[in-house]
């Protein structure tokens, strides 16, 4: 190994990726895969539990590092230490109830459990178990604890669980999992030399909105928009990455739910009025970046609208919808409560910009140019974000997390006095 090799390899990030003993282990060799694909040194430390579904073998061979569970072993090396003190990450997944109570208690009797208390780094969990295991009040005074001590606990996604249940508990998608990984590692200085950047958001509750609401016509036909909903997923992954319990209101997309954040969807803007209100009750922050339709038609037809021959349609009457930001702009739900909205425009950007950001009463506006190639369904975005002090924060084009990464900064700079209790 030359000298520019050996100085490769002491800038991989070193990642622990904790396994404990659930079905969905397996699941966590994709997670492995990719974190060892994208130049990340990878130890893996299983629970002796978690062995009756992945064998040693299989996390040796695929991390290229030896994995135990033993504190006895290797004992030279003092391992139940040393791993933890040398991580630049620790990744638990899955976690069970039992993984997550252990390390909320400080118990440490194996490899793992000494690990997380000698990890001085930030650390992950994403949960995996039954829906009623999850939503157990020991297990959610649990992760309220973890959470309350700076852990990122993943909000465990909606579907198929073991056997024939469904609900909420099951593992969350590893693709959602590395992107949370890779953010965290960025934020936390460890990412090829990146500058380390505080978890600014950590212990705070926000709610971020995104995609488009769709208004029924008849049962076929919807008034609808373009929007993706990239944007508001790319501030939800963004912020659970600087630490913040996220609450994402969806509306119709077809991207996968983030890792670490709690997705709720919509379909109507009514329906996205009521999520929002109900979510914001002790949120810190409120980041309103769907695309919103301002208006509805105003009788729905239960049956489809029939073309008929030689006659033209009857005309479409439209109302307004609620302006649901200048509703929790004017009436914040707690103290303190920072709120932002979105506005784009398609001609005098900055100028519609300013007058809706006086109109709406939010802090801050984030007003970019959209059309046909511009923003919607575009992995990238520009904007300029207006604040209410008369300062203007120009974002270039780039990723659209390179937009979101500016409006946390603005956000957190906002935020005053305690973040609220996480409830159980």
């Amino acid at each position: 190994m030359d000298a520019q090799e050996r100085g490769q390899e002491r800038v991989r990030p070193r990642v622990v990726l904790g396994v404990s003993g659930g079905i969905a282990a397996y699941k966590a060799c994709e997670l492995l895969r990719r974190l060892t694909e994208s130049g990340h040194d990878v130890r893996v430390v299983p629970t002796a539990a978690s062995l009756h579904f992945i064998g040693e073998a299989t996390w040796s061979a695929l991390s290229g590092n030896p994995a135990t569970t033993e504190v006895w072993e290797s004992v030279h090396e003092v391992p139940h230490v040393r791993i933890g003190q040398a991580a630049d990450l620790v990744v638990v997944a899955p976690a069970t109830a039992d993984l997550l109570a252990k390390a909320a208690h400080g118990l440490a009797d194996d490899l793992l459990t000494n690990t997380l208390l000698t990890a001085r780094c930030p650390v992950i969990f994403a949960p995996a178990m039954h829906t009623e295991m999850w939503e157990n009040p020991a297990t959610q005074e649990n992760v309220a604890t973890l959470r309350r001590r700076g852990a990122i606990v993943i909000e465990p996604a909606v579907g198929r669980l073991t056997g024939v249940d469904t609900g909420k508990g099951r593992f969350p998608d590893p693709v959602e999992i590395f992107d949370l990984c890779r953010h965290v590692l960025r934020r936390n200085g460890t990412a090829h030399g990146a500058a380390a950047l505080p978890q600014d958001l950590a212990g705070r509750h926000v709610v971020v909105t995104a995609g488009g609401t769709r208004e029924p016509l008849d049962p076929v036909r919807y008034l609808g928009n373009r929007s993706s909903g990239k944007q508001g997923y790319a501030l939800a992954r963004t912020a659970a990455a600087r630490g913040a319990r996220v609450t994402l209101v969806a509306g119709n997309t077809e991207l996968p739910d983030p890792a670490g954040v709690d997705v709720l969807s919509i379909g109507t803007a009514r329906q996205l009025r009521e999520a929002v209100l109900k979510a914001a009750r002790d949120a810190d922050a409120v980041v309103m970046a769907a695309a919103v339709a301002d208006f509805r038609p105003a009788v729905y037809t239960t049956g489809k609208i029939k073309k008929i021959d030689g006659a033209e349609p009857e005309p479409v009457t439209l109302v307004r919808n609620p302006d649901i930001l200048a509703e929790i702009s004017v009436e914040r739900a707690r103290p303190g409560q920072v709120v932002v909205g979105f506005a784009a425009e398609t001609d005098d950007v900055l100028a519609n910009g300013r007058a809706k950001l006086a109109r709406k009463g939010c802090d801050l506006l984030v007003v970019n140019e959209v059309g046909e190639h511009k923003a919607f369904g575009s992995a990238e975005n520009e904007a300029v974000i207006l604040a209410t002090d008369g300062t203007e924060t120009p974002v270039p084009y780039g990723p659209k997390e390179a937009l979101a990464e500016t409006i946390w900064d603005l956000v957190a700079l906002r935020l005053t006095g305690p973040a609220p209790e996480s409830p159980v």
